[in-house]
């Protein structure tokens, strides 16, 4: 079983519940025994925001560990994209990052699930071929404005194929944890999603789909007996303005 490599400098949050020396999960989510190793053509690259704490429902982690070829770094920003590789040399250019942002495919004239866009927001020119040139791909692993804040902290991400989803499928997460978008996946879910298409290779999504079935069936059982493994509920801001003494 292949582990990814990950930044030193992230921050990990102590749980009540032992974890998975592997995966970080708590013990009774851990699904390390029937990863099964992929050997993939395309590098995967997951930046995960140091706030993303969401340990139980994660999925960061458990993806770059089903890759041969896979790094998880941990932060909010990289001067490079070699850097975040911790390569000597990489182009950015032939790299591409999945980032939603207000684009949405459903908006395109396109029957794609993976769809290159230009700056503008627009289909790229000769889209096919553009992704058949790809040697990586970057997914923002975080909440919505986590994924927005690595995006912009990261100039570097400019030079890279933007990609977006249109999945034919909504997330397998369902009320477990809602999504803002009905193109909103799961790290792993877009990784199978992007791999398997790029690499044209069903055998992909299959694996990571049925690792993500089988963690989501677990925590399902689990929180049963462990309700304390239910991610707490984000804090609401309060918008009222203070009033002066």
């Amino acid at each position: 079983m292949s582990r990814p490599s990950e930044a030193k400098d992230g921050i990990v949050p102590t749980l009540a519940t032992p974890e998975c020396p592997h995966c970080r999960k708590p013990t009774p989510l851990c699904v390390c025994e029937g990863v099964k190793p992929i050997k993939n053509r395309l590098d995967l690259l997951i930046l995960q925001h140091p706030q993303e704490q969401d340990r139980a429902l994660g999925t960061a982690r458990l993806t770059a560990m089903h890759f041969d070829r896979a790094v998880l770094k941990i932060g909010l920003s990289w001067p490079s994209l070699s850097k975040a590789l911790g390569r000597p040399v990489a182009d950015p250019s032939r790299w591409a990052v999945l980032y939603l942002g207000s684009a949405k495919a459903a908006d395109l004239d396109t029957t794609e699930e993976v769809v290159a866009i230009n700056r503008k927001g627009e289909v790229a020119e000769h889209q096919r071929a553009t992704l058949q040139e790809i040697e990586g791909v970057v997914l923002l692993d975080g909440t919505w404005s986590q994924a927005k804040a690595l995006w912009w902290r990261n100039a570097w991400m400019l030079k890279c194929q933007r990609v977006i989803l249109g999945p034919a499928q909504p997330s397998r997460y369902g009320k477990l944890r809602r999504e803002p978008r009905r193109d909103g996946l799961s790290t792993i879910e877009a990784a199978a999603l992007i791999l398997s298409r790029l690499e044209r290779r069903p055998d992909i999504a299959d694996t990571l789909n049925a690792s993500f079935a089988q963690m989501l069936e677990r925590y399902r059982k689990a929180l049963d007996e462990q309700p304390s493994l239910a991610p707490k509920p984000r804090p609401k801001r309060d918008y009222r303005r203070r009033r002066r003494p």
